[in-house]
């Protein structure tokens, strides 16, 4: 095997075994301080490199006497001394992936042997195992670097459109900076088509820093300054908007008739709606189906006697009519009387999709939980049983201008939607069990993946986790995770800015990285590719 430069070898194996890792004595002039909990390296075998994680590092002694009489601070040809032979340190190293003598990308099934030689890995192993950026099927997105490394890693934008992936972090840790960061990716590669819920108005056209000053510099670009013509904003407040410096693509306005009962007993939790007045909204629907939320809302003198028509309990139908009028101060929710029926935002949304542009649902002073929850579950709705219809229209012809883009929805507080009991009820638990069969998949964005319903989660392709230090999430994230304790101890360990773990689908192999800027060197990255691939598209038509 070609080996690295002997001035970068960190120690050698003597110990380990599959299950529990390799043991890694630690090279007497490698400071032990430059070390760290999560630092790639890579094992040189006799016929394969064996590319492993830090997990644990550990002081040693090989007679305890040692430390009954440790030599003082000015013994330094002492400290020296035991230092070859009698003190040293070693290091857990989780192997995650190996490459054969012929570049293959392979599972650890093997060990090394004793006294195989530790070297930190190169940037040439690293684009090897992760991907070039540079390739021509644009299908690599750099997302950063490993912990300590000058070298680029690269998440597969193709199998991260596979399946729904999430972004798990604490209050703070910068999910909504690393979303941004993995839309941009995908928007300008043109890997998948986004629907964006941005209760906080964080991806349009311009955020705050976290921690700035207010000046110029303290604001990051959004998706739709960065890609003009690829990006539309639909605003539930378009007042907020313009006051931002923005005009929205489209006013979000929702009909009455757009809310099914399903959308309504998925928010029971928000308006702590009894079983029995759930029940009552299915009876009302039976009788007058699309209709029947505007029907209760205009019985308020004869709740009794409507009661009894659609034969429910005149209680049940009260409670229900008290938790469902305070709807009618949303100014984006219209009635049929308006004029606006005949107008459907869902299918102007389609249109936009089919023409590959990306969607931030905007929801200005509209920030409460219970908007948040109801306007994502009617559109994801609306928009999923279209993609049925588009996928099945797509499998009866088999014809390529017939199959659907595809499309990744993201939704941040993702546990209100997917704990145990909305995600056997709102749209958002279907999709994520359906691994894409429609050509729908989520990115969920969340800080506490322990109210996540756990099926949920081990359907998840790609989790992108920052800091957590809450034990629950900490457990849900490692669960069903190979040597789980091991990679917990590197999470347990992350920076609370600019790093995180990757693991999954679209990831050869777990690995912390610190993620990339963004910045004016990203915007002008951006740009660039944005400027070629016009270029491109000009020369095609020319010739």
């Amino acid at each position: 095997m070609k080996t690295l430069d002997k001035n970068k070898i960190l120690g050698h194996i003597v110990a380990g075994s599959l299950a529990d890792g390799f043991v890694m004595r630690i090279h007497p002039k490698t400071d032990i301080e430059e070390l760290k909990t999560g630092k790639f390296v890579s094992i040189h075998g006799n016929q394969n490199k064996f590319f492993s994680l830090i997990t644990d590092l550990k002081l040693e002694v090989t007679n305890p006497d040692i430390l009954l009489f440790p030599p003082s601070s000015d013994e330094i040809l002492l400290q020296e001394s035991l230092k070859t032979k009698d003190i040293y340190a070693t290091a857990i190293l989780r192997p995650v992936i190996m490459l054969d003598s012929n570049n293959r990308v392979l599972p650890v099934k093997t060990i090394p042997s004793h006294f195989a030689q530790v070297y930190e890995a190169s940037k040439e192993d690293v684009k090897l195992i992760f991907g070039d950026e540079s390739e021509p099927t644009k299908k690599y997105f750099n997302v950063g670097n490993p912990i300590d490394m000058d070298a680029i890693v690269c998440l597969n934008l193709d199998k991260l459109t596979e399946r729904s992936n999430g972004i798990f972090g604490k209050t703070g840790t910068g999910k909504t900076f690393i979303t941004r960061l993995i839309l941009a990716g995908l928007i300008h590669n043109d890997k998948a088509v986004n629907i964006i819920f941005d209760m906080h108005s964080e991806y349009g056209l311009q955020a705050r820093k976290e921690g700035s000053k207010g000046n110029k510099d303290s604001f990051v670009k959004g998706l739709k300054t960065l890609f003009e013509n690829k990006v539309a904003i639909f605003s539930l407040d378009p007042e907020s908007t313009r006051r931002r410096g923005g005009m929205p693509d489209a006013e979000l306005i929702i009909n009455y008739n757009s809310i099914a009962v399903e959308d309504i007993i998925s928010l029971n939790h928000e308006l702590n709606l009894h079983s029995t007045a759930c029940e009552a909204a299915y009876l009302i629907a039976a009788k007058y189906k699309k209709n029947w939320l505007e029907v209760l809302l205009n019985q308020s003198d004869r709740l009794k006697e409507f009661a009894q028509e659609v034969g429910a309990h005149p209680e049940s139908i009260a409670a229900l009519y008290r938790k469902l009028k305070n709807i009618d101060r949303l100014s984006f929710l219209r009635t049929s009387s308006d004029g606006d029926s005949k107008s459907d935002i869902v299918d102007k949304m389609i249109d936009y999709v089919d023409k590959g542009i990306s969607i931030i649902i905007e929801f200005g002073n509209y920030t409460s939980t219970f908007c948040y929850l109801l306007v994502a579950n009617i559109i994801t709705r609306r928009i999923h049983n279209l993609y049925i219809k588009k996928t099945e229209k797509f499998l009866g012809t088999q014809l390529k201008q017939d199959e659907p883009k595809k499309l990744m929805i993201t939704i941040e507080e993702a546990h209100k939607f997917l704990n145990v009991q909305a995600a056997k009820q709102t749209i958002f638990g279907t999709i994520a069990r359906e691994m894409r069969k429609y050509y729908v998949s989520l990115l969920v964005v969340d800080q506490r993946p322990s109210g996540i319903d756990p099926e949920i989660l081990s359907q998840i392709g790609t989790k992108i986790v920052a800091q957590l230090n809450d034990e629950r999430d900490l457990q849900s994230i490692v669960t069903g995770v190979n040597n789980p304790h091991q990679i917990r101890s590197i999470l347990s360990a992350l920076d609370s800015k600019k790093q995180a773990v990757l693991m999954g689908h679209a990831i050869p192999m777990p690995l912390v990285i610190e993620t990339r800027e963004y910045d004016e060197e990203f915007y002008k990255a951006m740009s660039d590719k944005l400027l070629l691939k016009k270029v491109d598209a000009l020369i095609s038509e020319l010739f």
